[in-house]
């Protein structure tokens, strides 16, 4: 029997809230935990970006990437220690390439999934390569916008194949508006996609490992509103597919943090956009929600690390088709899918784990979330977010949603 030390490294770009909130909860809750007769301890390190030597080991047990999505330099790093140091990553580096959406679009259409009508179309303005003029000379082909549309239907969304943060997306009425938003694209490579008219709910799941939270969401809303306090919004049956398609999302190209829009409308559950690698977990925004991200935070990172799971880079994309093309109905497949995902995220070894292992955590995280040390971070994150004379407004709405996770927590407990 040995203690083994494992370091969580956090690799981070604007962010405070958060990375404080899980150093608090890691500190506070001191792990030590019994697993493969070894005894499992943690500290919690901010990864900083230097140059590195591609055989220098590393000395991060798992890290939680929030920067690499934009930021090159760790992007490689990350690549390296994924291949050579098997560092437990919770989102495939590989992959990124499929967070721009369109590739994740391709993938859940061939697994059948009620992905709305989409088309990509060309650049309004060329990219800036001399090669481009003849190329497309020779083999661009003339093509009508206004025709396109017309296939996928008006009204539509006009929004870029790799966007985030509803940045670039236009609703497209008639016409006039298309021209405009395409007019308006640039050099951004844009979908158009049809749009659920008069759907019922739009959900957010927040996944994090085997963990998913489905909240109700208003993406028109100011960014402290978007998420309501909202309890048993869907019903059973369309609760559990929404919770399906985030997670077959996740196991398919081995994301453990990530977020999945749904438009349900009726019966029926359209994925809209499932692609986040950075998802929102900032406290200003998930406000009621922000403790259960934490906690599934710790206790995912804990899990993988004390038990040893192994980090997969490789997409095994067969075995998924292979359902796919065997037939049945849209539930026997998603059926066959959630099997997959749960095989994946060892469900049921991760349930186990929690209640044998972390018994603490739930006491652990009531007790951090409504002391002062956390009252103390929620009312700096105010103070950097909003403007001054919003301050106090801010701090008590926060400080009652908060306050509302806390009672129910201990209702709870």
């Amino acid at each position: 029997m040995a203690d083994r030390t494992h370091t969580l490294g956090l690799l981070l770009g604007t962010e405070e809230d958060w990375p404080s909130a899980f150093e608090a909860l890691v500190r506070r809750l001191d792990p030590a935990l019994r697993s493969g007769g070894d005894t499992h301890r943690y500290d919690v390190e901010r990864i900083t970006i230097e140059p590195f030597d591609l055989r220098q080991p590393s000395r991060y047990s798992l890290v939680v990437d929030r920067l690499a999505y934009w930021y090159y330099v760790p992007r490689e790093w990350l690549k390296k220690v994924a291949l050579l140091d098997e560092v437990y990553l919770l989102n495939n580096p590989f992959t990124f390439q499929s967070m721009e959406k369109h590739a994740a679009y391709c993938a859940m259409i061939r697994l059948g999934l009620k992905v709305p009508e989409t088309w990509l179309v060309p650049y309004k303005q060329p990219p800036d390569n001399p090669r481009f003029p003849y190329t497309a000379a020779k083999y661009n082909r003339p093509f009508d916008l206004r025709e396109v549309a017309g296939r996928v239907g008006y009204p539509l969304w006009m929004k870029p194949y790799d966007g985030g943060a509803w940045v670039g997306v236009s609703r497209i009425r008639d016409e006039q508006d298309l021209q405009r938003a395409y007019d308006e694209s640039g050099q951004r490579l844009m979908h158009l996609q049809e749009s659920i008219e008069g759907f019922d709910v739009f959900a957010r799941s927040l996944s994090i490992g085997a963990e998913t939270m489905v909240m109700r969401f208003s993406p028109d809303r100011p960014q402290h509103d978007r998420y309501s306090v909202s309890h048993e919004f869907l019903d059973p049956t369309t609760g559990d597919e929404v919770v399906t398609i985030g997670k077959v999302v996740n196991a398919f190209f081995k994301w453990e943090f990530n977020s999945c829009e749904t438009l349900v409308r009726g019966s029926q559950v359209h994925p809209i956009d499932y692609a986040n690698a950075c998802p929102d977990v900032s406290l200003t925004s998930l406000h009621y929600y922000f403790p259960w991200a934490m906690t599934s935070l710790v206790k995912w990172s804990l899990f993988c690390t004390a038990v040893g799971r192994k980090p997969r880079v490789d997409l095994d994309t067969r075995r998924w088709y292979d359902v796919a093309d065997a037939g049945g109905s849209y539930e026997d497949r998603l059926g066959a899918y959630r099997r997959m995902a749960d095989e994946y995220f060892e469900t049921e070894r991760y349930a186990e784990f929690v209640a044998t292992q972390l018994g603490d955590l739930e006491a652990v995280a009531h007790d951090y979330f409504s002391s002062a040390d956390f009252d103390r971070l929620l009312v700096e994150t105010v103070q950097s977010t909003f403007p001054a004379h919003e301050h106090e407004q801010f701090v008590a709405h926060y400080r009652g949603l908060l306050g509302a996770w806390v009672a129910d927590a201990a209702r709870a407990r």
